[in-house]
């Protein structure tokens, strides 16, 4: 049994592929190798490049594995439809020409739910009708990757869109056949939405498929949803800070993962401003060392 220590570019800052402040995607694999990490995701589609070849050759030159790749889309617009099954299928072939296991389903988010990040109590609802074509198209898209492409596809929730609270995230899981579609937690983004990721990894253990570790301000946390912040602004003021400065308990999350047989990728996330003041690198290594130290 093994875990093993990855990062991504939104770590980097890299959360569309056509910011003209992302940098080079070759610098993102040269800092992820220098800051000790042995695997890196593909980041938003269009961003690492598609050509086989070529970034297997990166990758391989570097010793680095690609892990897997988000879709971070809006799957609660219907009139997106077309442009996230297109990033989907991208994301799948990349994923695959590379032996990669993860594709991770993001809802992006919304205008409707930017506000109330941080506030389920508030949070405006999908009605039957809008809940039932959301739900469909991540039921569609978690059975491309499954059974065209032989994907692990899993369910990430993320503050400020429609796939955010856990009664969402329950309810979701409830409705999509467990074989297409598993669970990846990222342990900021449930401290964001106010839930405890220790207790809903241990409560969804069998469906638990990846993790994705990110710590979380709480002075800047709440700070950010009584102001109710946008969550790149909130990104941009630090909320989410070096592993092991904030809310999340990483040695809870060792211990339960080890107890419960987990054997795979644990993946960094400290999403950022990439015109910021801190150092990606820096902060890559500064995690790095920090999951060392307790034992990952």
């Amino acid at each position: 049994m093994t875990i093993k220590i990855g990062n991504a570019p939104c770590s980097w800052g890299v959360e569309f592929a056509d910011d003209p402040r992302n940098p080079a995607w070759t610098r993102v694999l040269d800092e992820c190798k220098a800051a000790g990490y042995d695997g890196i995701e593909l980041g938003p589609i269009g961003f690492m490049p598609e050509d086989p070849a070529v970034l297997g050759d990166a990758l391989a030159a570097r010793g680095l594995e690609l892990i897997g790749g988000v879709v971070f889309r809006p799957f609660h617009d219907p009139a997106k439809w077309d442009e996230v099954r297109d990033a989907a299928r991208r994301t799948c072939a990349s994923l695959t020409a590379h032996g990669a296991r993860h594709l991770v389903l993001i809802d992006s988010i919304s205008p409707r739910r930017a506000a109330t990040a941080g506030r389920p109590e508030e949070a405006v609802q999908m009605d039957k009708a809008e809940w039932n074509g959301f739900a469909s198209r991540f039921r569609d898209v978690a059975r491309m990757g499954s059974e065209e492409f032989g994907l692990t596809v899993s369910l990430h929730p993320h503050a400020a869109g429609f796939m955010d609270f856990a009664v969402e995230v329950e309810r979701l899981l409830a409705e999509i056949d467990a074989k297409l579609l598993k669970l990846c937690l990222d342990t900021g983004h449930s401290h964001y939405a106010g839930f405890d990721p220790i207790a809903f990894m241990k409560r969804h253990r069998a469906r638990l498929a990846y993790v994705h570790f990110k710590d979380i301000a709480p002075a800047i946390r709440a700070d950010v949803v009584a102001k109710r912040t946008g969550f790149y602004d909130a990104c941009g003021q630090g909320i989410f800070c070096n592993l092991g400065k904030g809310m999340t308990d990483f040695k809870a999350a060792r211990a339960l993962l080890l107890e419960s047989g987990y054997d795979g990728w644990c993946t960094v996330e400290q999403d950022c401003d990439p015109a910021g003041p801190t150092s990606p690198v820096d902060d890559a290594r500064a995690n790095r060392a920090y999951l060392r130290s307790i034992g990952f």
